[in-house]
Parts: C-alpha cells; structure tokens; sequence
C-alpha cells in the first residue's frame, strides 16, 4: 500500500478524481498539499474547510492561488493567526480592503509576514517602517530591498538597535542589495549593529580605514573587509591568521591570494573541520575543550561557505585552475566547460568533489552514455536528464542508497514496475518524490488511491472493534 507520504503526493496528481481528493483529506497528515496548491478544488470542499471547527485545514487553503477574493476576506478575519498569516505571504494579490484589514491585524506576526511581500505599494511599506513593533519593522528591512529612498532612511535610522541592523546588513532576503545613501555612511560605520552591512559600500575604501575594520572585534565586518579587493599585501597576509576561519575562507578566494597562502589556508580549514567529520565523534567531543571545538565548527562552517561558491574571475578565465587542489576553484573553472579542451572537461566530470562534477556536466550539452551513467549513480539531481535510458532508470530504482532511488523517483522514463515499487519505499523522500511523478497514469492513480482508502478505512474499524472489546 502507498505511504502516507506517496498519498500526500498523489493528491497533487491532475488524474485524481475530485471524490478521492475529499476522503484523502480526511486522512491525518495527508492532503494540505493539495489544498495549498491544487486550482480545481470543489467549491463544497472549500466552504467545508472554511467553515469547519478543526482549523488546521484552513492553514494551507489560504496558500491556494484559487481561492476568490470573497474567500480571501473570510480569511482576513479568521479567528487563527496563522491563517491570516498564510494569507498574508502567499496571496497572490491583495484588494486595498484587505491589504487595510491586514495591516491593522492586531498580531505582529501578521504584519511581520506582511512586510516580506515584493508587491506592497509606497504607502503601506511606509506605514510598515513606523509600525509600532520592532519585529516588524525589522522584517520589512531585511524584505524590502526596493524601497524608497524614505523608507530605507528610516529604517536605517531606527532607534532599535535591530531594526537598523537588519536595514545595513552583510545578508538580505531577496535581492538588489540595497546600497545605503552615502550621507549616512559615516554614522553606520561608526554604529556596531551597521558597520559590516556598510563595509561592502565604503567607495573608496581607505587604508587607515581598512586596517581598523581588519582589527575590529565582530567577525562579521572582518568578513566584509576580507572580501575587499583593494587590500595592501599585509593585511591580506594579516587576515588570512584571523582566529575567525570564515574570514581565512574569504582570503583563500581572493584573486590576489598568493598560492603558497591559499594551501596554507586551506589545511587549516580542513585539519579544523576533519575533528567533527571522523566516526569516533562522540570521543573527539569529550576530549576538545570549548574554545578548540568553536574553532573546528568555524572550519566545518567555513569549508560550507565555499561549498557552493562561483568566482566570476575564474569561470571567464577557467583553464589555469582546472587542476587546482582546491574544489571551490575547479568547480568555478567547470562553470566555463564550454570554453575547455574535451580532455578537460572529462577530469572534471569525473572530479572527486560532488559538486565540480555537478558544474561541469551542467556547462556540458551532450554527454555519453557512460559519464551519464556515473553522474547518475554519484549525484542526486538524475530526474534532470530525459535521456536516462529506461533500463537504467530502473536500475537505479533498485539501488541500496536511498538518495539514489529519490533522484530517480521522479524521472519520466521510469517503468511503472519500478515506480510503483517506489511509491512504497521505506524512506518517506523517497515515496513522496514517487508520488509527484506525472508518468504514472491516471488508471493508477485512482487504483492506487481507491486501495489506500479502503484499507485505511479498514484499519480504523477495527481500531473501533478492538477499543470497544477492551472497554467490554
């Protein structure tokens, strides 16, 4: 029988029948999905759902695109926050009624999810920054990074310390990065909450000035110096022994690093993170003393801030550092496949690092049957390749790990044997990535479905038949 978690992802199947989408809501843990995202819900469903005393269906309905707007304002006055919180992120619009309704809801939660929109006009995101919750006003900074010049500067000059902090920040929510007014950079620089968001902005940067940023006591404006790129060589030099790794990690990718300083960087980083990564970790725990496992995090943390990084100067340049010793430069140089030597390109989709494979056999149009077969079985994203002949797709749905079999779980040529075998896999990725498939055909959707239910339905008689003996 399919797992609860196949059948959550079958209810999001365009063959379902709207009569089997009702009883599998009435499953525990199966169906919000569907109510979130499905646009051909019956109207009785909806008004069931709204209406009903169990509110936790209403959650995911107020995040379907369908709903009507005479919907959406019942929505706007429900009793549960959380309701009128869905309805505030997920809306696809907001009427001016109920935009006024919501920016009036009396929890901050609700505004807070209000201010994350990218559709908000001037004067709501206006009446957002003078919000009388610095939760709020904090959520708009770190969301709203188109606002107006006005807005920005009042949020840049909040008396809350976290509001400001959240306005001049090394991380915002969705891009541009907003680029604060050049008036206002000498105050952020001298506020401790603001100085690392403002470091990436100083034009130009003077020396005296990056030396005492280098020398600051928060990391995270070390961090931003580190990255700077018209650093003198011995502060370079300084801030590649930083007692911060992540701030070593920003020194490693300079384009100006000596290589001598990269490798030297780079075995600290690992030396650091290989204490957390060995099987006898319980032991190693017990043995380190605080300050030596902060520093082995710091290193795990700073080998992930390279994991996924691309250096622009060296994809447009990729060939001198395609056999570098350090992953993050071969899987920026595998970025640029399409300007590498066939030879090249086959090292690099046979790379040790997951990830420099991944680069490479993306910037790679055609790829033979073999190197698919490897990247299949070696990376988690086969789905992505129509190619994969069916005979091995089914293969792959055999295989031990169950990442494997996920990856393959939802690829269009995967015979329905093997499909069908995956929808009740043990590893619940695994049958829900089945259940997504639209491959399988409707006949079996509702075969598959119509057996769940009855068996379901079966279980929980004789729940009932037993809880009445026990009490007998």
């Amino acid at each position: 029988m399919a797992t609860s978690d196949a059948l959550t992802a079958l209810s999001l199947h365009p063959d379902l029948p709207p009569e089997l989408l009702r009883d599998l809501l009435a499953l525990p843990g199966v169906g919000g999905d569907a109510l979130a995202h499905r646009t051909d819900l019956p109207r009785t469903l909806v008004d069931e759902v709204l209406t009903a005393p169990d509110r936790r269906p209403v959650v995911p309905l107020a995040r379907n695109p369908a709903l009507s707007t005479a919907d959406r304002r019942i929505l706007a006055a429900h009793p549960d926050p959380w309701a009128r919180t869905s309805l505030a992120i997920h809306a696809e619009s907001l009427p001016p009624d109920l935009l006024a309704r919501l920016l009036d809801d009396p929890d901050p939660q609700v505004r807070g999810c209000l201010a994350q929109r990218d559709d908000l006009p001037a004067e709501a995101r206006a009446r957002l920054a003078r919000d009388p919750d610095p939760e709020v006003r904090a959520k708009l900074a770190q969301w709203c990074t188109d606002a107006p010049e006005d807005v920005r500067r009042l949020l840049l000059t909040d008396p809350e310390p976290q509001v400001r902090g959240a306005a001049c920040a090394v991380y915002f929510c969705r891009p541009p990065h907003p680029v604060p007014p050049a008036d206002l950079w000498p105050a952020l620089l001298a506020d401790p909450v603001t100085r690392a968001g403002v470091v990436t902005h100083l034009r130009p940067l003077a020396p005296e000035t990056a030396a005492g940023l280098a020398a600051d006591s928060d990391e995270k404006v070390r961090r931003a110096v580190a990255a700077r790129p018209e650093l003198p060589p011995d502060l370079v030099e300084a801030l590649a022994r930083d007692e911060d790794p992540v701030v070593r990690a920003e020194v490693l990718v300079r384009q100006d690093a000596p290589e001598a300083l990269r490798a030297e960087i780079h075995a600290y980083l690992t030396a650091g993170a290989a204490l957390l990564r060995g099987d006898d970790l319980p032991a190693v725990l017990s043995d380190l003393d605080e300050g030596a496992l902060m520093v082995a995090a710091g290193c795990e943390l700073a080998l992930a801030s390279l994991e996924f990084r691309i250096m622009e100067w060296v994809r447009d340049d990729p060939l001198p550092h395609v056999e570098s010793p350090f992953p993050v430069f071969r899987r920026s140089a595998a970025l640029g496949g399409a300007a590498l030597p066939a030879g090249t390109v086959a090292r690099l989709l046979d790379d040790e690092d997951q990830e420099v494979r991944l680069a490479a056999a993306e910037s790679t149009p055609v790829l033979d049957a073999e190197t698919t077969e490897r990247l299949e079985r070696r990376h988690r994203h086969s789905r992505k390749r129509p190619l994969l002949p069916p005979e091995l797709a089914a293969a792959l749905a055999a295989d031990p790990e169950a990442d494997v079999r996920r990856a393959v779980a939802g690829h269009p040529r995967l015979p329905l044997p093997s499909l069908l075998a995956l929808l009740d896999d043990e590893a619940a990725h695994v049958a829900r990535e089945a259940g997504r498939n639209t491959a399988l055909p409707a006949a079996e959707v509702r075969r598959i479905v119509t057996e769940a239910l009855r068996i379901r339905k079966r279980e929980g008689a004789n729940k009932s038949l037993e809880g009445g003996r026990g009490g007998a």
